[in-house]
């Protein structure tokens, strides 16, 4: 990896063809695979772009949603393969994108050191040869892919007959990726899918090759340390090695919140700094030991690569929890959703972006899977949520049912944020005859819930001009609440150049990225406390979430002067915070 950051998967939409827009600079970006609909017209759009050819993958062909993946992840990759070519034949002008790919590189990489070099050279036969040398270090930024484990829809074939488990949604993702080109890695985020990660078993390039080579990898999203001991022993048991370990915040993150026990970023990242060399050789024994069983005998040891992401700004954030912890690389994702080089954003909400302040960027109920979501007034999916309660017709649409899961109402499951449960629901709490306040109160609950299959992917559609006639464009975006302290849209030399430190952009005064991320823990409490009066159990579970609040807090005092040297400004400011925080703790119930 050339870059110390990569772009972590924004939604459907937003990073969608990210790749084939960084890549050919080095940077690793990753697109989500969860929307085949999506994923197939993307790949018209871009071999229509690209004058290449395409042939329509129909919903009535056999594993349809697995091919229609592997097509497109095929043409990326043949795209990139393409802007790499091209670039390797560039001159080193100005604005040619060679140039700008070893701009775009941190100052320490050694080819940049070398390009570096080059331009200080005056002889022009050794300017030519160092010119030969820059342009055989160009590589692609890898090329990833997520699929969140839990939304994983059993399917059925057209006459209603129910199909095999390896055509459910997150199986037939994999598969997808599995018969793909790319040689890179599935992120596999929101918990842990045993038939997902049994199912990798199946699959031959997640084992080594007779080189000893894992042709497709395997990198974990977590969000604390015991998660990502137990997925990865469980895998290794199996004869599978996680590559890598992306630890996200709880809450100081975009997309779904899967807040943790009350654990705090700084205090996970120590835990895995102490125990990570230990974690490596516990799996790589597993590991080697399950391969034998299965009459592998030539195993090398593989590397684990650890890296952070969730709420960072700044690059003297970046650098201390890089250098500190040990870490080796920084996923900056909201941001980016400011960079039109880097995401695909209609206009409209980037604008709406832009102008917005704190209190726009909010932690909702709106997801029907049932896990808090990073929500954003702005967006036109939330007007029109409120448009259709306003015209008593709450609820959407459901058409791609990928967040099927109620059966309250039905023997086949349907989705929460649909019209017809909303109106099954709402019927149901009117004949219970509640107070006015109890019933509004449940009311609201019912009705946050919004269609995020089409929403999360209608940005694209309007952003390339490929929605379909009467179709829904109403947008649903989830940045994280870091998108707050930026104000503008940027280029993608401005927020690489911020990422590095060489050219800070101006950011609206912001607290750093652990008093952020506290901030948002206390509020989480708050919360927890205000729905759960009289109840002796949730109580408890608060009692011990508070008492882990306070031992972070702790921490971060423990920490103070080691990030003063790493260009932490106002560190005064910063235990002045942390006593209010665990003052305000203390006075919670």
């Amino acid at each position: 990896m050339k870059h110390a950051f990569h772009i972590p998967v924004l939604g459907l939409a937003f990073s969608i063809d990210s790749p084939l827009k960084v890549a050919k600079f080095g940077i690793s970006s990753v697109m989500s695979i969860v929307d085949d609909e999506l994923i197939e017209r993307m790949r018209a759009f871009h071999a229509q772009e690209n004058q290449l050819y395409y042939v329509s993958i129909k919903k009535t062909e056999e594993d349809y949603r697995a091919k229609r993946i592997t097509a497109y992840l095929n043409l990326v990759q043949q795209i990139i393969d393409m802007q790499i070519f091209h670039i390797k034949n560039e001159e080193f002008l100005p604005d040619s994108d060679l140039t700008k790919y070893f701009e775009l590189l941190p100052d320490n990489d050694f080819s940049k050191r070398r390009y570096k070099t080059m331009l200080d050279t005056e002889d022009i036969a050794q300017k030519t040869a160092l010119q030969e040398e820059l342009k055989t270090m160009v590589v692609p930024g890898e090329i990833d892919v997520n699929i969140m484990a839990k939304v994983d829809k059993l399917n059925v074939d057209a006459k209603g007959n129910k199909l095999d488990e390896k055509y459910s949604d997150a199986l037939a993702a994999l598969r997808g990726f599995a018969q793909s080109n790319l040689r890179s890695s599935v992120v596999l985020s929101a918990g842990m899918n045993p038939r997902l990660y049994n199912y990798l078993t199946e699959l031959p390039p997640f084992f080594p090759n007779r080189y000893g080579v894992l042709e497709k990898k395997i990198i974990l999203k977590v969000s604390d340390y015991r998660s990502a001991y137990i997925q990865a022993k469980y895998l290794a048991k199996k004869g599978l090695w996680v590559s890598e370990f992306r630890i996200e915040s709880g809450l100081n993150c975009g997309g779904h919140a899967f807040a943790t026990e009350g654990y705090l970023l700084g205090p996970i990242l120590e835990e895995f700094k102490q125990k990570k060399e230990e974690l490596v050789q516990e799996l790589s024994s597993i590991y080697r030991a399950a391969l034998r069983e299965k009459g592998t005998s030539n195993v090398h040891t593989l590397p684990i690569k650890f890296a952070v992401q969730g709420g960072i700004g700044t690059a003297e954030e970046q650098v201390f929890l890089l250098t500190y912890y040990g870490f080796d690389s920084a996923g900056w994702g909201s941001p980016f959703l400011l960079v039109p080089e880097a995401t695909t954003v209609d206009d409209d909400t980037l604008t709406q972006l832009i102008r917005a302040d704190k209190s726009d960027f909010y932690l909702s109920d709106s997801s029907p899977l049932g896990v808090p979501f990073n929500n954003f007034k702005g967006s036109t999916a939330e007007q029109r949520r409120m448009e259709r309660i306003a015209k008593g017709v709450p609820g959407s649409p459901c058409t791609k049912k990928y967040l099927v899961s109620n059966t309250e109402f039905s023997e086949e499951p349907i989705c929460t944020a649909s019209r017809v449960y909303q109106h099954a629901k709402i019927n149901e709490l009117k004949s219970r005859a509640l107070p006015d306040a109890e019933f509004q109160a449940q009311f609201d609950k019912i009705t946050a819930k919004t269609c995020l299959c089409e929403g999360l992917a209608a940005s694209a559609y309007l952003k390339y001009n490929i929605q379909k006639p009467k179709e829904s464009t109403a947008v649903s975006i989830c940045p994280g609440p870091n998108t707050a302290y930026f104000e503008d849209t940027y280029t993608l030399k401005e927020m690489v150049d911020h990422i590095y430190g060489r050219r800070p952009l101006a950011l609206k005064e912001r607290p750093s990225i652990f008093l952020n991320e506290l901030h948002l823990y206390v509020e989480y409490l708050k919360n927890m406390v205000k729905n759960s009066f009289d109840d002796v159990k949730r109580l408890k579970v608060i009692q011990k979430f508070k008492d882990q609040l306070l031992r972070g807090v702790a921490y971060y005092r423990t920490i103070t002067n080691e990030m003063e040297k790493f260009g932490f400004k106002e560190t005064r400011c910063f235990l002045s915070s942390l006593s209010n925080y665990e003052e305000e703790l203390k006075g919670q119930a």
